[in-house]
């Protein structure tokens, strides 16, 4: 008899067969993953290093247009070059914006605020259903 023949083999060669085929597909399987996972982890690198620079790039600019708007404010629009007057002015209302965003943001992120109400208002809806379908079948 032929080792090929597959008609003509042991149930036990045909067992090893599958489990090393099975074995082979599932190592590919775990590499194929493996792989995956180190391109996601690359590109969330990137990503996230581009989103830094863009920050930092952000960041940059904004204090770059508070230091125009102090030397506008401070040379055209206060007498004797008070520029110190016009970063006073620019650190409070910079300042007080901080404060209304901060209070606004934590507003928002307020456990009443995250609560899914629309969730819980449905499953009260379902617990006084189901409790209506057990006792009018207990009766």
């Amino acid at each position: 008899m032929p080792e090929g023949d597959s008609s003509s083999r042991g149930l036990g060669a045909l067992l090893r067969d599958l489990a090393s085929g099975s074995a082979t597909i599932l190592r590919g399987e775990v590499q194929l993953a493996k792989q995956e996972l180190s391109e996601t982890a690359a590109a969330m690198g990137k990503g996230t290093a581009f989103f830094a620079v863009g920050g930092v790039l952000a960041l940059l600019g904004t204090l770059s247009f508070f230091a125009g708007v102090i030397l506008l404010v401070g040379d055209q629009w206060l007498p004797r070059d008070l520029y110190w007057v016009a970063a006073l002015l620019v650190v409070v209302i910079t300042g007080a914006l901080a404060a209304w965003l901060a209070k606004q943001g934590k507003a928002a992120l307020s456990p009443s605020a995250l609560a899914p109400d629309q969730t819980v208002a449905t499953l009260k809806e379902d617990k006084e259903w189901l409790k209506r379908q057990l006792t009018s079948g207990a009766t």
